[in-house]
């Protein structure tokens, strides 16, 4: 069965994050490293990194993924944006690397209106310059380009333009998916019955291959297939309905693979108890 978990705050402490996924029951987790609106974060102290990696061995070393911040944008024309973008994300696979994290999402970035090549063109070679950035310190990091909703100018919403970047990288031996169901729908990609759902990952598969997909967002979507408009749902309470996700929970492809939450949740974290119940109902 995958292994099934949820992005969970890091307030208090990175190490605390590891407190809110076993009280939900998760078994993988996702986190921001540093505050995901901000350009600059402060270093990790060696104690907050022993702190971490404690919390992980008594958590039983589950699957991590960093999120990345919301303000890089590798696909940016620009070339202060694009500077800017290249340097944080940089950071974040040293962070990741500091604590032993093993997957960092992204997403592609907008092209801003210079139109998909370039703004292919420009995530392909601003992520080449990230890793080198990085270097041995981000160096055992798998860096994760997530699909995307399509909203706007953003890349990464056709399984083509996720394509283009692994092909071309000069590091695509580094490079892997993350699959949001929410954003995969509102682009178009049917997954509600086992037809659609096989059909859906046979054009992935086609395209990318499956065994590149290393990490899965699981959320419902507020709004219609192909609406190209990024709002998540609780599992079962969306357009995708049970169906699609008993496809993937029991898609033996995809067995022990990371599988976190990111739908709406209050203090108490109620709301992933109970969507991560009903995942599992459906085994």
């Amino acid at each position: 069965m995958p292994l099934l978990g949820a992005h969970e705050s890091v307030a208090g402490g990175l190490e605390k994050s590891f407190a809110r996924i076993l009280q939900v029951g998760g078994e993988s987790l996702q986190i921001f490293t540093r505050n995901q609106r901000q350009w600059k974060a402060a270093p990790i102290r060696e104690e907050e990194a022993a702190a971490f990696e404690q919390a992980w061995q008594d958590a039983g070393n589950m699957p991590i993924a960093s999120h990345a911040s919301y303000l890089i944008n590798l696909a940016s024309g620009k070339a202060e944006q694009a500077a800017k973008s290249v340097t944080a994300f940089a950071d974040e696979l040293q962070r990741c690397g500091r604590l032993g994290i093993t997957y960092a999402v992204f997403h592609p970035g907008s092209h801003g209106g210079d139109g998909v090549e370039t703004g292919l063109a420009n995530v392909t070679r601003n992520l080449d310059q990230v890793i080198e950035q990085a270097g041995d310190a981000g160096g055992k990091v798998t860096v994760l380009l997530e699909t995307t909703a399509g909203q706007g100018t953003a890349l990464g919403y056709r399984f083509e333009e996720l394509a283009t970047v692994l092909e071309n990288s000069q590091y695509s031996d580094r490079l892997g998916v993350c699959v949001d169901t929410c954003h995969i729908f509102a682009a178009g990609y049917d997954i509600r019955t086992r037809e659609t759902y096989a059909r859906t990952f046979a054009e992935f598969d086609r395209l990318i291959g499956v065994e590149r997909i290393c990490f899965f967002h699981l959320n419902d979507s507020k709004k219609e297939l192909g609406s190209r408009v990024d709002r998540h749902e609780h599992i079962g309470k969306g357009h995708i309905g049970l169906e699609g996700f008993r496809q993937l929970v029991t898609d033996p492809r995809f067995f022990n693979h990371p599988m976190t939450l990111e739908t709406p949740k209050g203090k108490e974290l109620l709301e992933d108890r109970e969507n991560l119940e009903i995942l599992r109902a459906l085994y």
